[in-house]
This record gives structure tokens, sequence and C-alpha cells, in this order.
């Protein structure tokens, strides 16, 4: 099963995720993307996800362009490497934009290094 809990850090979503990302295990996902308002960007934490498949990929994909039709960037962080190796296969890599988190600081609080250690990771 997919858990997914929320940080919202000013207009940054950042959305940890533990468990797989599968066909039929994403409803929570979908769910908690489009409950999103009032923000600017939404960034999955990859730290936790054990495994992704080919359905997982698609619904990333499906949230990726319906936050882009929103005007809200879609992002992915702590990417494994094992999930970075599927991504470069699959040639996605090319497609999502991986963040360490880090540049959206500016956005969140220029004076305040908890919040700079909450965009690390979910962890």
């Amino acid at each position: 099963m997919l858990k997914v809990h929320a940080k919202n850090l000013g207009t940054v979503a950042i959305l940890c995720l533990q468990g797989r990302i599968v066909r039929g295990e994403t409803a929570t996902l979908c769910t908690v993307v489009h409950s999103q308002s009032g923000v600017t960007a939404v960034i999955l934490d990859l730290t936790r996800v054990s495994t992704v498949d080919a359905g997982g990929l698609g619904v990333m994909l499906e949230l990726r362009e319906q936050t882009l039709q929103r005007g809200i960037r879609f992002e992915l962080m702590n990417v494994s490497d094992p999930m970075s190796r599927v991504l470069e296969i699959t040639h996605l890599d090319s497609v999502f934009q991986i963040t360490s988190g880090v540049e959206f600081f500016p956005q969140v609080s220029r004076n305040s290094r908890a919040r700079v250690s909450a965009l690390r990771s979910c962890a």
C-alpha cells in the first residue's frame, strides 16, 4: 500500500511517499495531488518508495501533465539509484524534473534553517 504524507512549506507541497507506486495502489497519491491548492510546486519525495511499475509511472506522468496544465511545477526528489535507473531506461529522466529540493528554499523562507532540512527529505 502506498502512503502519502503532505508537507506544505509556503507555496511548495512536498508529498512524502512510502511504499510501492504500482497499478492499483495510486488512488491516494492522485487524491492528494489533486487536493493541492494555492501551491506553485508539487514535489514527490521518493525516499521511501520501494517499487515502481509501468502503471505507477503512467500515473506519475498523468499527474505531471495535470499539474502543469494548472500552472503548477511537478518534480521528483530523493530519487534512489534503482528508481533513477528505471527513469533512465524508460527515457523519463528527460521528462520528469528531478530536484534536490534546496532550490525551492528561497520560495519558502530565506531565514529558516529548519525548513531547509524539511525540504531535503521526508525520511
